[in-house]
Order: structure tokens, then sequence, then C-alpha cells
């Protein structure tokens, strides 16, 4: 039990932790070491004894009058003492003073030497694990690099990431992905747990929208020092995600900076997400104008938008051309899926008859064209 200290640096080191973390775990551990060794209502205190580099404990006694109700209670009453029975070991004592007694953990021969073995091992290890989850913890949401170490009968895959071993569920995985034992993936994390029996589990994702956004900050340096922020993203794994950009900088053009001379940022990003395109576009506040960008390569007549009470924009009605509709709903439905999930609003698609020419225009028809001069001539009327 002697120079117990001395072994607080090495602890510290072995396990990455700090010395003065480590030092409380140890208090705990004879604290809890006395009161199963000695008596689990006694009240104890572990202190540190610089000089011989050792723990003392002590057991506390509070002083109470003669006729305190707590003396007669079994669970209470251990850390209690009269003040009659309390000035028979000191006669200056005064109500609500504390008796330390010293007690040794060595005068309880293997037994104690044992359990205290066994509580500094349980006391250090929680600490490890604390640390580990809070480090992993602060780490959501952003990306992580691991070694594949195997893939399980539901083809989880699972990762070591530094200290610890983190999970990639099936679901999490790009569609098409096949990860063997030796690869290296990045990957984001997207949730950490600590369960008592099974310890710390981090899972990961490839296919969150966040993974994106992570992928584009390591690509792209004005996405990562703030001149340019990915204000919403939205991804169909895989296949197609769209992202909306806004500069901070007058002089720096959001999406010409996140695609890259040639589209080199934008296609190393692709290319990690097993060749998934990625549509840039430039956010803004107008719900109206926001929606016609997100509905790119589709060309837009009209859009309304219907609000909720609070003034949310929920629902839009998009007027289009009948031969952009196609191009609007795009294959499979990704495009207008996209734009949904990135805009927030469920979207209604209106054929009108009116046309684009091969210069991009809308071509409106001889009722509309009427309709045109009608409200104009109605407007100086």
């Amino acid at each position: 039990m002697e120079k117990i200290l001395d072994i607080v640096d090495a602890l510290a080191h072995e396990k990455g932790l700090t010395p003065q973390k480590v030092t409380e775990a140890l208090q705990t551990a004879f604290v809890q070491t006395a009161k199963r060794v000695i008596d689990k209502h006694f009240a104890f205190n572990a202190t540190i004894n610089s000089q011989t580099k050792s723990i003392d404990l002590i057991q506390v006694i509070t002083v109470v009058e003669d006729d305190n109700e707590g003396l007669a209670d079994e669970e209470i009453a251990p850390t209690l003492i009269s003040i009659t029975d309390a000035r028979e070991y000191d006669d200056q004592v005064e109500l609500g003073d504390e008796l330390q007694i010293p007690h040794n953990l060595e005068e309880y021969g293997r037994t104690g030497a044992s359990q205290l073995h066994r509580e500094i091992e349980f006391h250090i290890q929680r600490l490890v694990e604390d640390e580990v989850y809070s480090k992993y913890k602060s780490k959501v949401g952003t990306i992580v690099t691991g070694r594949v170490t195997g893939v399980d009968a539901q083809n989880s895959t699972f990762i070591d990431v530094d200290e610890i071993r983190a999970v990639l569920p099936m679901k999490s995985r790009i569609k098409g992905e096949v990860f063997e034992i030796g690869d290296h993936l990045k990957a984001v994390v997207r949730r950490v747990n600590m369960d008592k029996y099974d310890g710390i589990s981090i899972e990961l994702s490839r296919t969150s929208p966040k993974f994106l956004e992570e992928l584009l900050a390591l690509e792209v340096p004005e996405i990562a020092d703030g001149a340019v922020i990915i204000e919403k993203s939205a991804r169909i794994p895989g296949e197609r995600a769209k992202i909306a950009l806004i500069s901070t900088h007058p002089q720096v053009d959001a999406v010409g900076a996140t695609v890259g001379v040639k589209g080199v940022r934008i296609n190393s990003v692709s290319a990690e997400l097993i060749g998934e395109n990625i549509d840039c576009i430039e956010y803004t506040s107008i719900p109206e104008l926001f929606l016609s960008r997100v509905m790119s390569p589709a060309i837009i007549s009209n859009v309304d938008i219907e609000r909720d009470e609070e003034g949310k924009a929920i629902k839009a009605q998009v007027t289009l051309p009948a031969d952009q509709k196609s191009k609007a709903i795009g294959k499979s439905g990704i495009n207008i899926r996209l734009a949904s999930m990135l805009t927030g609003m469920d979207i209604e698609l209106i054929e009108s008859a009116s046309s684009v020419n091969e210069d991009g225009e809308i071509i409106p028809t001889e009722d509309e064209k009427k309709d045109g001069v009608d409200a104009l001539e109605a407007l100086f009327n």
C-alpha cells in the first residue's frame, strides 16, 4: 500500500489519462474497498499523503446531541457519535465536529488487498471508457479513417479506428460498396453509445449528408476556413446529391470554389462516393428563387409557395413547360425527391403549354402571350 502514488504517472501515461483523474480514481477505489471490507455504513475519506506518497483512509464520525434520532437508526448510527461518547476521546469536541479515525487496509490481509486491486482495476477501466466516450462523442458528425478488420453475416463492416472498434452497418454503406479485410476507408461518426454490459459502441455512416459535407470540407479550403458555407445538403447515396452553398466573402464564388478548376475538387469527392453526381447550387433565402435553382436542370416558369400559420414554407406549386417535366422529376424521381429534401417542401408540378427553345428561353403560347398583353393593358388603364 505504501508509495502507491508512485504508479500514478505511469498509469496516466499508459492509459492516456491525466494524473489528477488517476489519483481521484485511486481515492474512490480506497473508499469503496473500505465500505466492502470494513463496514458499508461507515463514512470514509481517502486523502493524499504527499510525504509518504500514500493514500490515508479516514473514517469520519459526526458529533451529535445525545438524544439525536439518528443514533437509533442502524444505517445512520455508524456515521454519528453522541457528544458524551465523543468527549471521552476529546474533551474539547463540540456539536457538529467530525472525529477522524484512521484505518489501514493492510490489516485486513489478502481480502483487503485483493478487493483493493479489483476496485482500482474497475475504476481505472471506467475512467478510460469515459475518456474514450467523451473523445468520440465530440467527433459525432466528423470524418474518421480506419482499417477494415471484419465483415459479419449481416454485412456489417467492423473498422479499427485508433484504439476502438467501430461498426459500419449495411444500411449505412453506399449501394454497391464491397469491403475486404485490410481496406482503409473514411466514414462519418453517426452515433456513440455506452452500455454498462457491452461498453462503448461507435456507429459509422457513409450515406449521411454530413459525410458529403465533411468530404467537401477536406477537399475545398474555402469551406474549411469558412469563406464558403454549406447551408443545406441532400443525398440519395451513390446516385445523386444537391448542396446549397453561400459565400461569406464578396470575392469568393461559392459554386466555383467548390467545383474547382475543371471540376477537380468536386470530382475527387464524387470518386470517394462511388461516382455520386453532386449538384452545387447557390443558396438564397427567397424560397421561390431557391426552388427554381434547386429544380435544375429543369427550367421553371413560376413558383407559388404555400405557408403554414407560422409563415414557414411547406408546399410549392411549380409551373413549368411540358417538355421540362421529365427533367424536373429526374430518373426514378431523383431530382424532385432531392429538391423536396433540400427545401423541406412538398412539390407539385403543374404543366403549362409553353416550351423551351435551344437557348433555354421559355416560349409562351398565344393564349399566354395574350394574357400577358391583357395584364399589361390593365396596368395602364
